[in-house]
């Protein structure tokens, strides 16, 4: 018996693929078949914006008016209650084929399937949100500063002070967007002449971070070590582009769970590598940390790789623990160096007080710190 197979009760793949093609194919064509006619219906009338550039071009936006307009009603759908295991999500309807949607009285009560909310802690929690309330009334709603000016409440220290001891580093630094903490670090992490070696399937913050970096980007097969051993041994022989010259420094970039395929990073062989042609490691765990591991240190605690050995460890607090904002954790010389050159950390507003709190008694419940055992025995 072929695994996959009818007999085990699911489709073939390739069959789910050929038909959802086929179906896309389909709404393509009715679409520009459609602005076709269009353009000949439309070909006598003037335009007050003859001379300008259009801001949508191309296929963005015959996508968006062709086909996210049809279906745009399932997504983005306003919610009316905490973002829990259910929730409460407000009715819509349109009265123009879905160009503008209005907002009804009605709700419906939806199972939660697109949340990052790992653990539960975005929702009314027994230890975490009365401190946070607490955090409110004492610091109010934002710094409304950047931490370098007036913005550094001892609860940001406090933050990285317990960030950098759960992960397993000696310093952490806190910044105010996950996505930014990789697109701003990278870039001062690594510049022109350097050599950023990157995982095919890494985030967009990484993608666009190893871009503005002004470092040469090379790109290796998803979780393949091998490739990643061939990449970094051809480099290293040719060095820089034109100058030949040896590189100034080299990072190998992962992730330790990807959010779009689920699949957990072989770290202990791309850690092995890297070792053997001393590059530097740097870990995005956006969507691992707090989630997997014995005490959910992540995926070096899960795999069984010593932390000390990764350079730069990445990580965010919009999933697991139910708040918003990045860190990094490195060596203090490192974090040192990004407090004084990041401009993610010296011109952006510092986290939310009361943000940062959330994380602070999230991790302090996955650490079993709150007095009870919830976070040890897995019961958050």
């Amino acid at each position: 018996r072929v695994e996959g197979s009818e007999e085990d009760g699911e489709a073939p793949v390739p069959v789910t693929a050929l038909t959802t093609l086929f179906s896309y194919g389909l709404l393509f064509a009715f679409g520009h078949f459609r602005d076709f006619f269009r353009r000949i219906l439309d070909a006598g009338k003037s335009s007050n914006l003859k001379g300008y550039a259009p801001i949508c071009l191309g296929y963005e936006d015959f996508y968006t008016r062709r086909l996210y307009l049809r279906i745009q009603d399932c997504f983005g759908r306003p919610i009316a209650s905490a973002p829990d295991a259910w929730f409460d999500v407000v009715e819509r309807h349109s009265n123009d084929g879905n160009k503008t949607l209005q907002r009804t009285t009605k709700t419906s009560k939806c199972l939660n399937l697109g949340s990052y909310n790992y653990l539960g802690f975005a929702a009314a929690d027994e230890y975490c949100t009365p401190r946070v309330i607490e955090s409110l009334k004492k610091y109010s709603a934002s710094t409304c500063s950047a931490r370098v000016d007036g913005g550094n409440t001892k609860l940001h220290t406090e933050l990285e002070e317990l960030v950098a001891r759960f992960v397993g580093k000696p310093a952490a630094i806190l910044f105010g967007m996950g996505y930014v903490t990789n697109s701003a670090i990278i870039p001062i992490l690594i510049g022109k002449g350097g050599l950023i070696v990157s995982d095919s399937l890494n985030h967009i913050s990484i993608v666009n971070g190893a871009r503005g970096s002004g470092a040469t980007v090379r790109v290796f097969q998803h979780n393949n070590p091998a490739h990643l051993e061939d990449v970094l041994r051809e480099q290293i022989a040719g060095g820089q582009p034109r100058t030949h010259r040896p590189w100034k420094k080299i990072i190998v970039i992962v992730e330790g769970i990807y959010s779009m395929e689920g699949e957990l990073c072989n770290l202990p062989e791309i850690m092995a590598v890297c070792k053997k042609y001393k590059a530097y490691t740097y870990l995005d765990e956006a969507h691992s940390i707090g989630a997997v591991g014995k005490t959910g240190r992540g995926v070096c605690e899960l795999l069984g790789v010593d932390p000390a050995d990764v350079d730069i460890m990445m990580g965010t607090f919009t999933k697991s623990f139910g708040s918003c904002g990045g860190y990094i954790a490195a060596s203090k010389e490192i974090i040192h160096h990004l407090k004084h050159a990041c401009p993610a950390h010296i011109y952006a507003t510092s986290m939310s007080p009361p943000a940062v709190q959330q994380v602070i008694s999230a991790i302090k419940v996955v650490l079993g710190e709150d007095g009870s055992n919830r976070g040890i025995s897995g019961r958050i």
